[in-house]
């Protein structure tokens, strides 16, 4: 029983930690930017997926105007970004040029007549049901919808990650062989000694009252 519970509460931490980097690194999007447009959001269960108001903007807690994104991507269905400043907050990205990137995509809207093809790096996940929106970092135009995205640093950041936890492991296994596994054999001694003791003394007692 123990043992599945274990299991248990170790897959829901690794599942935690998997969504948590999903929602963190950025991902590529190859799509064409249809609008791009300003609107007012009212702040509820959602509000944590929203990033701060832009750098030297004063913040409203209940309400405030956001930019959006609206694309269609490659594969023909519709997808929609916000763009807000991360700050200094996080995720780390110190994005400060939201107005920047509006004007970008802006510039860069097309029609399916005569579509302009962009990369859409963002984080974050869209969900109709509680109105999420990732976050867009970065747009550049491409030659066409069929050009191919190598995330280099998510490649890189993952695989330097899991060679610190490598290393962690061992480490801790390392020490835990070394001193915890030692120290518990001998609380265990112990424990198992006192326990012979206090069962020799009450065997004694029982052959003195035997005797009585």
């Amino acid at each position: 029983m123990w043992r599945i519970v274990k299991w248990i509460f170790r897959v829901l931490v690794i599942g935690l930690f998997a969504a948590f980097l999903h929602y963190t690194l950025p991902q590529h999007d190859v799509a064409r930017i249809t609008d791009a447009y300003p609107k007012r959001v009212d702040f509820g269960e959602n509000w944590w997926f929203y990033s701060h108001a832009g750098a030297g903007d004063a913040e409203k807690v209940g309400s405030r105007d956001v930019f959006f994104i609206a694309a269609i991507l490659r594969n023909g269905k519709p997808m929609e970004y916000r763009n807000e400043d991360t700050g200094w907050g996080w995720p780390p990205y110190f994005k400060f040029n939201t107005a920047s990137l509006q004007t970008r995509a802006s510039d860069l809207k097309s029609t399916a007549e005569n579509p302009k093809w962009v990369v859409i790096r963002h984080y974050g996940w869209r969900s109709n049901l509680y109105s999420i929106y990732p976050n867009a970092l970065a747009i550049w135009e491409v030659d066409g919808p069929d050009v191919r995205i190598i995330p280099w640093f998510n490649i890189i950041f993952l695989t330097v990650l899991f060679a610190v936890l490598w290393a962690i492991r061992v480490r801790w296994r390392r020490f835990r062989a070394a001193r915890i596994d030692p120290l518990l054999e001998e609380i265990g001694d112990n424990i198992d000694a006192a326990g012979d003791a206090i069962a020799s003394r009450r065997g004694r007692l029982l052959r003195w009252l035997r005797r009585r």
